[in-house]
């Protein structure tokens, strides 16, 4: 049997997860700027990025997936289905989102850290003050969504260990 701190500290977790991945999102999606010539630079154009955004909404529906029943969990202490597929369900889930927050989070602040010494180095790109201005808002959003990723992780992983701890106790 689960512990009411265990059930209550799953379900703050998983909302924190799904807050802060719809931050990221957010940010990223409305991550849109346009040049003085009338170019336009958005968040599709770094394949890094998009990549990010489908992160954050494959966490976000899994943590919205979860949600009920770690509102049940929370409130009764047991399982809402009681054969044990949603405890195998929750182990694996847990792992397969966090692992992939892992990888979402390392890539956008790679991506961010690596244009920006680019763009910010005068002897590998001469360009204008426009240019520069524009990209450096593009990549600060990109270290903020990177933030934010990284807090979504750390939460998954905290339920990815209480959800780890939970399994070994039924077995």
């Amino acid at each position: 049997m689960v512990t009411k701190r265990e059930a209550n500290s799953m379900l703050v977790l998983r909302i924190v997860a799904l807050a802060t991945a719809a931050a990221t999102m957010a940010l990223l999606v409305t991550n849109n700027y346009a040049f003085d010539n009338g170019a336009e630079l958005k968040y599709q154009d770094f394949t890094t990025y998009s990549l990010v955004v489908a992160i954050a909404a494959i966490a976000c529906a899994y943590c919205i997936v979860q949600l009920p029943f770690a509102i049940y969990y929370a409130i009764r202490q047991k399982r809402l289905i009681s054969n044990g597929f949603l405890q195998e369900f929750d182990f694996y889930g847990d792992k397969v989102t966090s692992l992939l927050l892992a990888t979402g989070m390392g890539a956008s602040f790679a991506l961010s850290v690596e244009l920006k010494k680019f763009i910010d180095d005068p002897s590998k790109i001469s360009a204008s003050d426009d240019y520069k201005s524009t990209y450096d808002k593009i990549f600060i959003r990109g270290f903020i969504a990177s933030a934010f990723l990284l807090v979504t992780f750390l939460s998954m992983a905290g339920v990815s260990f209480i959800s780890s701890n939970n399994r070994s106790k039924r077995n």
